[in-house]
């Protein structure tokens, strides 16, 4: 190969193919100076390599820290999930459920505001809490539903079911179904724009809304 014909990535390609050129021709490892981007001084091959390397370590140390603190959360989603599972085993059943399944998500996930709605139920449950105030565009809204909702206030209807509507800033909107029927809405709500975002993980949501969709069940008609 001629100097004319040399090029940068001619020389690349020897050196992948010639692994041991550098340890035939150590002292080229201090000699050979480059630019370090981190510096912008000359600094030997070797000086260079361990700069790689060192950036390197710290973007894996970087992406071990986001593991690790993902799954802390993760760990801790799943207690309290956990923990309100329990809380509906140990309630008496009934209309008292419906209670029982929003005082425990507002104490078990530090939900400022937690309320539902439920339609088309047994004749004896028709005067309930639950039942009241639900519009049928509500219903139309939350058979729309394929997934919770998680995001700003838009002036929902079912917003406005809890206690202090004026106050909340995002919210969580969880359809109930059961039967492949829409019954029922669960309504978190949050006086924070960030608390509930529309690019939050879902997939706790998901297992809160069908744990709460088989316990209330037993009240439809």
């Amino acid at each position: 190969m001629t100097i004319e014909t040399l090029d940068a990535n001619a020389v690349a390609q020897y050196l992948i193919d010639h692994p041991q050129f550098f340890e035939e021709h150590a002292g080229l490892l201090g000699e050979v100076k480059l630019s370090s981007p981190l510096t912008g001084r000359a600094v030997s091959l070797q000086e260079r390599q361990m700069e790689v390397m060192r950036d390197k370590y710290r973007v894996l140390e970087l992406r071990l820290a986001e593991l690790t603190r993902r799954a802390e959360e993760n760990h801790a989603i799943a207690n309290r999930f956990h923990a309100w599972n329990q809380a509906l085993l140990a309630s008496q059943g009934g209309a008292a459920i419906a209670r029982d399944l929003v005082d425990a998500l507002r104490t078990e996930f530090m939900v400022p505001q937690v309320t539902l709605r439920l339609w088309n139920l047994a004749p004896e449950h028709a005067d309930a809490w639950f039942a009241n105030g639900v519009s049928d565009d509500a219903r139309l809204f939350a058979s729309s539903l394929r997934a919770p909702y998680c995001g700003l206030n838009n002036d929902f209807e079912a917003v406005r079911w809890l206690d202090d509507p004026a106050a909340v800033r995002s919210t969580v909107l969880m359809p109930l179904v059961a039967d492949g029927k829409t019954f029922g809405l669960l309504v978190l709500g949050a006086p924070n724009d960030d608390r509930f975002t529309a690019t939050m993980a879902t997939d706790f949501l998901v297992h809160i809304a069908a744990t709460a969709s088989t316990a209330l069940a037993t009240l439809r008609a």
